[in-house]
């Protein structure tokens, strides 16, 4: 197939059953702002099953691919994922956080207004959480907040959530520790014996299922592999040690750099610039769904994509 006709302007997004649905109620609104922007530029754009057989096809099909979540099959396609809470989305290249653009930019503190970027945090946190008083935590613990698979040591991960949690026992063997996991997963037995087993044995764990709110307003700093609560945390003030990998990793202390030991020393005091960063992550490198200019914001990063939008 030539060059040619292989960037020809259609456009596929590849959508599961209930996003369709969404989308042709008026729904899911960043798709609608991709498909106008693509449109206006002389584009058929098409709406198709997310299935296995659908996605496969997309290969030889002329023209450009979208996958939500999902991961792109060749260099015309792109995955949507949103940035951690709405209406911030990104377009990349990888279906994995890790892998994105803004991964692999430098955070550059001084560029950022610290006053603009301290309302602009405070603004969000009232937005995306309780503003009700709550009682605080009387032992202000060290929050750890767990995903799935504990007993696994994946490729993107630095040691298992397992030995995570020893080595942060280790590292403070006389501060409560907070363990939270998460209510979306569902855990083995054996993950969850080996969880029982930890806290006999030590008796300043306490495991509970969510409450990720409360524990980032009262934690002393948050252990994670690569958690989004990690990154909601800044929102509170909260330093970040991060035993895997993620691209909001630029204010953690980061094991694959430091290794467990120091990072988790250096977590107590750790105080980065958390207002400029949220800007900076959310507002300069993100597409804001809601936003005036969000066509261009599109056609911007289609743009950076190589996706020959003229």
């Amino acid at each position: 197939m030539d060059d040619h006709r292989l960037h020809k302007k259609i456009l596929r997004i590849y959508l599961s059953d209930n996003r369709l649905a969404q989308l042709r109620a008026g729904g899911f609104h960043v798709v609608a702002r991709i498909r106008e922007t693509l449109e206006a530029r002389g584009f058929r754009v098409e709406l198709r099953s997310n299935s296995d057989e659908e996605r496969l096809k997309s290969v030889a099909r002329a023209g450009y691919a979208l996958f939500l979540m999902d991961a792109p099959l060749h260099d015309r396609a792109l995955t949507l994922r949103k940035s951690y809470f709405f209406p911030f989305w990104r377009l990349e290249k990888s279906d994995k956080r890790w892998e994105f653009d803004v991964a692999r930019k430098t955070f550059a503190p001084g560029e950022i207004d610290p006053d603009m970027a301290q309302k602009w945090a405070g603004r969000w946190r009232g937005y995306l959480f309780d503003k009700t008083s709550k009682a605080p935590l009387p032992d202000r613990p060290i929050y750890i907040a767990l995903q799935g698979r504990l007993l696994a040591h994946r490729s993107f991960q630095s040691m298992s959530p397992m030995d995570m949690i020893n080595a942060t026992i280790a590292a403070h063997p006389d501060v409560p520790i907070l363990i939270g996991l998460h209510p979306n997963e569902s855990y083995s037995d054996a993950e969850l014996a080996a969880l029982d087993t930890l806290s006999a044995q030590n008796p300043q764990l306490k495991i509970q299922t969510g409450g990720m709110e409360d524990a980032l307003r009262e934690c002393r700093f948050v252990v994670t592999q690569n958690s989004s609560a990690a990154l909601m945390g800044y929102f509170f003030h909260k330093p970040a040690v991060l035993f895997g990998k993620i691209d909001f990793h630029h204010l953690g202390l980061n094991v694959y750099a430091l290794g467990a030991a120091e990072a988790l020393r250096l977590a107590p005091g750790h105080a980065p610039a958390f207002d400029q960063y949220l800007y900076w992550f959310t507002m300069q490198n993100a597409i804001k769904a809601d936003e005036e200019d969000v066509h261009d914001q599109i056609a911007k990063r289609l743009a950076e994509h190589g996706w020959r939008l003229e």
